[in-house]
């Protein structure tokens, strides 16, 4: 027996990619600004 192949995915509405965009952002920011700081913090250890 041969694998079906997948159906394709149903078009994503403009209201998930607006969620998809916001819940990145949401994770996002803090995640750059902790590593900003943890990247400033580690240089203060080779001065």
């Amino acid at each position: 027996m041969e694998p079906q192949p997948a159906a394709p995915a149903p078009a994503a509405e403009p209201s998930s990619n607006l969620k998809v965009a916001l819940a990145w952002l949401y994770v996002g920011v803090p995640l750059l600004w902790g590593i900003t700081q943890t990247f400033i913090k580690a240089l203060a250890l080779f001065k």
